[in-house]
Formats: C-alpha cells, sequence, structure tokens
C-alpha cells in the first residue's frame, strides 16, 4: 500500500528531514569500532561498529560509551548469525559478499524478517536501490545507508520518497528533486525518516552545509 507522504497522519515522533540524519554531524553520534572503544574513556553517544565480538566488548568494565546502536558487516553466509546476535541497542547488518550472491532487495527482507535493521552500502545501481526501497516502504523497521557525498543522500532521500508514495523510485534516484523534498509538510517529512534512519557519510558537516545550499533543513 502507498503511503500518500502529502498528508497522512502524524508519526510517533516529529523528525525534520535533516534532523539526527547524518552521522557524525554536530551533535550527532559518530561510527567508532568496538575495537577502539576497549579501554576508551568517555566516548559518549556511539553507533558501535562490530569490528570484534560483542562479548569482549562487555567485558571491559573500563569502555565508557552510550551506544544507540550496533552496526554490522557481513557476508550471505552469515546472516541467520548476524539476526540470532544480542546486543543491547538495536542492530543494523550490511551484507556483502558470500558464496551466495543475494541482492540487496534480498538481503532486506531476510533482515526485516528477522526483525534487525537492513544496512544499505554505497555504490549499488539506481535499479538496485529502488528495488531495495520497494522492500523497506512496506516494513517498520526502516533503514541505514551509507553515501559518498550530498548527491547520494539527496537520491536517497528522493528515493526514499517516490517508494512510500508508490511512485517510480528509480526514476526518482536517477533525477532527484531537492525542491520537492522541501516542499514536504512536517507529517510527511518525519513519515518519511521513520523509514530511512541515518546515513553514515566521511564528511559530515560538508554534507550537511551541501544539503542546506539545496534549499532542505
Amino acid at each position: 500500500m502507498a503511503i500518500p507522504l502529502s498528508l497522512g497522519l502524524p508519526p510517533k515522533s516529529s523528525r525534520g528531514l535533516l534532523d539526527g540524519l547524518l552521522l557524525g554531524a554536530p551533535g550527532e553520534p559518530r561510527v567508532v569500532p568496538a575495537s577502539a572503544l576497549l579501554g576508551a574513556e568517555s566516548a559518549g553517544r556511539v553507533v558501535v561498529l562490530l569490528d570484534i565480538d560483542p562479548a569482549r566488548l562487555r567485558a571491559d568494565a573500563s569502555a565508557s560509551y552510550e551506544a544507540v546502536r550496533f552496526d554490522l558487516e557481513c557476508t550471505t553466509e552469515q546472516i541467520d548469525d548476524a539476526i540470532a546476535l544480542r546486543v543491547p541497542a538495536p542492530l543494523a547488518v550490511y551484507v556483502d559478499g558470500g558464496d551466495e550472491v543475494l541482492s540487496p532487495a534480498e538481503s532486506a527482507a531476510l533482515l526485516c524478517e528477522g526483525g534487525r535493521i537492513p544496512g544499505l552500502d554505497s555504490g549499488h545501481s539506481p535499479a538496485e536501490i529502488a528495488d531495495f526501497l520497494a522492500v523497506l516502504a512496506h516494513e517498520s523497521v526502516g533503514f541505514v545507508a551509507r553515501a559518498a557525498d550530498a548527491d547520494e543522500v539527496i537520491g536517497l532521500l528522493c528515493g526514499t520518497m517516490a517508494a512510500l508514495r508508490g511512485d517510480d523510485a528509480r526514476a526518482a534516484i536517477l533525477d532527484p528533486q531537492p525542491a520537492k523534498l522541501a516542499a514536504l509538510i512536517p507529517e510527511a517529512q518525519s513519515a518519511l525518516r521513520e523509514v530511512l534512519l541515518t546515513i553514515e557519510v566521511s564528511d559530515p558537516t560538508s554534507v550537511e552545509t551541501a544539503l542546506r545550499s539545496a534549499g532542505l533543513s
């Protein structure tokens, strides 16, 4: 069922289009490898990238941090293990590689079924992203993404908006229209952000500046 982003009921919590979107932006959590938290002091609010067994992190009484989410990278053969992993915050899973080749959409469907947040890496084709978004538009877990630059961020926002409306997400990614995003009413912006949770970029400050220059706020 398509979601009418121009109307609709107010979501559970109000989120602006860019509120908390970019990891590492001023005032927002940054991504930190779990191994870097061992013995660290006062890391603050972070997204923990699990590059070690989480049991090692739990066992380190000196590590000081607040995990708002855990991120995990795995192969297709490890998806079941990723779904079964228990951590004290939401878990997002980026799937890449493995003997069994799955599309981003196929991986996302498995992760959603298992109650995990699908992660979308940068570098996929517009068609692959559109198929991925078609899955997430009908799920409640939302997704997280990585993007190379502001153009990719805008493409993801436009593609998500189109998928929720039942429009052509691939066309929206290929020809993104920031003005349409800026014209969304607050309830529609928040509904979009209930699906697209966060985006990881290498330079969040410059990307945020570029997004605001494009008329987004």
